[in-house]
């Protein structure tokens, strides 16, 4: 047993230690609070509107993580995540619309062809731009999405235009059904999906963090470090680049059908337009780029702003019904916004994630340099 210790390398015992440690580590206990939070949610706060903020959230998270796989691990700007997103809503919306009645097997049906569109157009982005390096690249997929968005409103035919799609879900998950009430909370579809959407989007997240941290993530955390020692040291760096990018777009994509189940109407503008990849690259560098986790402070910053900062104006109006200037200043609630932005990357420039567990670093390394 002696032996066996003593063989292991140092990136060996600090794995095991990493393991040993892992269910007893202060951030896993937030993970379980912060889980326990969403379950409770519903029922303390019987909202519809914090609800809707936070299946937003959920939501949007795994779909920032997502592109931090693609971006902050693996260090490839794709402008075409987005239309990923669109492609799992579309595929949602499209079989339970055009198939008149829905049906359970929709589920499933939605997800295998969000999987294979996915699946098919990451492969055609990487084998066709990844051969293009850097700003080249970003803007080959930027013209890719705009294509898609384009589609989005020219094909009405089949995604009814700017019209959008509104559709109807079955069973426990139609905003009719009713089971009662719990705890003073009505028991409907909309709970339903809630909860369907918290369980996925756990599931999902936890997968990208599992892919992170195997050997396979450790190649690409190497290739965004330095791709020319990669390739000297024997890897395939095209193909370890496609794989993130097909698994991140995958994991977007399935994003985007959860999105759909929960509003039940999707458009070119909400599900492919270009706001909503800006506000995922935005919610990625508020969290922090290589973090994972910072997808969810990133997602809460902009959901939230987005949600409740257009109130101000109503609530500035009721406090100072006749002071015209405090009226005009409040209806600029976009320059607060961009005001809030411009605060948090300057004093966070890594991130809110990424500031804070360098400042963390450097307080070890200085409890290290004193000992």
């Amino acid at each position: 047993m002696a032996r066996n210790i003593q063989d292991r390398t140092p990136v060996q015992s600090d794995r095991l230690e990493e393991i040993r440690a892992r269910y007893t580590r202060p951030s896993f206990l937030v993970q379980l609070a912060l889980l326990a939070l969403l379950a409770a949610l519903p029922f303390v706060i019987p909202s519809f509107r914090v609800m809707d903020v936070v299946v937003k959230i959920m939501i949007f998270t795994v779909v920032v993580a997502s592109f931090d796989l693609i971006l902050g691990y693996t260090g490839i700007l794709s402008f075409a995540h987005g239309m990923f997103f669109g492609l799992g809503a579309y595929s949602m919306a499209l079989i339970t619309y055009h198939s008149g009645t829905p049906q359970w097997y929709h589920f499933p049906l939605a997800v295998l062809l969000t999987l294979f569109l996915s699946v098919a157009v990451a492969l055609l982005i990487s084998f066709f731009s990844l051969r293009i390096k850097a700003i080249f690249f970003a803007f080959m997929t930027l013209a890719l999405a705009e294509f898609g968005h384009i589609l989005g409103y020219q094909w009405s035919g089949l995604t009814m235009g700017e019209d959008g799609i509104s559709f109807k879900m079955p069973g426990i998950f139609d905003v009719n059904w009713s089971g009662g009430t719990f705890l003073g909370t009505d028991l409907n579809g909309r709970l339903v999906t809630y909860y369907l959407i918290l369980a996925v989007s756990v599931l999902l997240f936890l997968g990208l963090v599992r892919f992170v941290r195997s050997p396979l993530g450790r190649v690409l955390k190497a290739i965004r470090a330095n791709e020319p020692r990669a390739v000297a040291l024997g890897y395939k760096t095209f193909h370890y680049q496609t794989f993130s990018i097909v698994f991140g777009s995958s994991v977007s994509a399935l994003a985007g059908v959860l999105f759909a189940m929960w509003l039940r109407y999707v458009n070119p503008d909400s599900v492919l337009g270009t706001a909503l990849m800006l506000n995922i690259l935005l919610m990625c560098v508020i969290g922090g780029l290589g973090t994972l986790y910072g997808g969810i402070i990133g997602a809460a910053f902009i959901t939230v702003t987005q949600a409740w900062l257009p109130d101000l104006q109503k609530a500035t109006v009721a406090l100072f019904p006749h002071a015209e200037i405090i009226h005009r200043l409040a209806e600029r609630w976009i320059l607060y916004f961009g005001i809030l932005f411009i605060l948090v990357v300057f004093f966070f420039p890594k991130g809110i994630i990424g500031t804070i567990r360098d400042s963390a670093r450097q307080r070890r390394r200085a409890a290290l340099s004193k000992d």
